[in-house]
């Protein structure tokens, strides 16, 4: 069942990387969860956002990318994440988890306006780089994730696929799988031609996610 994912290699100096990891290491802080797309800060700073089904492990990636267990609340339950919830990393990028799309335990009205929040939030930030929708990588593309991506490439929102759990998978099936999800982005003009394999528990393309969010956001 269980192997140690190995991640494609990236385009990245060893440089790269490090400067990515010195960056990730820095200071960062939970700036607010807003229930509005109103009470969301200025747009003065690059933002990446982080988007997926529920319970695909979207708080624990970004724990693991600043080396903060507790910093976003990872919970076992879908849909706990009911905010836009906004971290600052080294006073020069926000890191967004935006709530999770798909089946959440939450009455449904709840569940819908929390999940149209998110779609407010990816159509009008004219600051944010990039979208990181997380797939995870034992299950592949849904069909809600298939929405997802018609839904950014509609509103012109670059995004890349993230898949987690890849720690679940043989080496050999962790690859099969980013070739299978790379191939279901070939065509799509808004999504970044690369898919990423990621284990927040082994801790499997951190460094590689790191240096592309560091790439997109011009701060190598």
């Amino acid at each position: 069942m269980t192997g140690d994912a190995v991640a494609p290699t990236f385009p990245f100096t060893p440089e790269a990387v490090e400067a990515a990891r010195v960056m990730f290491a820095r200071p960062v802080e939970f700036v607010m969860g807003a229930a509005d797309v109103a009470q969301l800060p200025a747009p003065d700073l690059p933002e990446v956002a982080f988007a997926g089904r529920s319970n695909v492990g979207k708080s624990s990636l970004i724990n693991a990318l600043v080396g903060r267990s507790g910093l976003a609340r990872a919970s076992s339950a879908p849909g706990r994440t009911q905010q836009v919830n906004i971290f600052l990393l080294d006073e020069r990028l926000r890191l967004v988890d935006l709530p999770g799309y798909g089946f959440a335990k939450a009455p449904k009205a709840e569940a819908r306006k929390f999940q149209n929040l998110g779609r407010a939030y990816l159509s009008g930030r004219p600051n944010l780089k990039r979208v990181y929708l997380l797939i995870d990588a034992r299950h592949g593309l849904k069909p809600q994730d298939v929405e997802a991506m018609d839904a950014l490439d509609k509103a012109a929102v670059s995004y890349q696929l993230v898949l987690t759990k890849a720690d679940k998978l043989r080496p050999a099936e962790a690859e099969a799988a980013a070739a299978q999800a790379l191939a279901g982005v070939a065509k799509r003009g808004a999504a970044f031609p690369r898919v990423l394999l990621t284990s927040s528990e082994k801790g499997t393309g951190l460094a590689e996610l790191r240096a592309e969010i560091a790439a997109a956001c011009g701060l190598e």
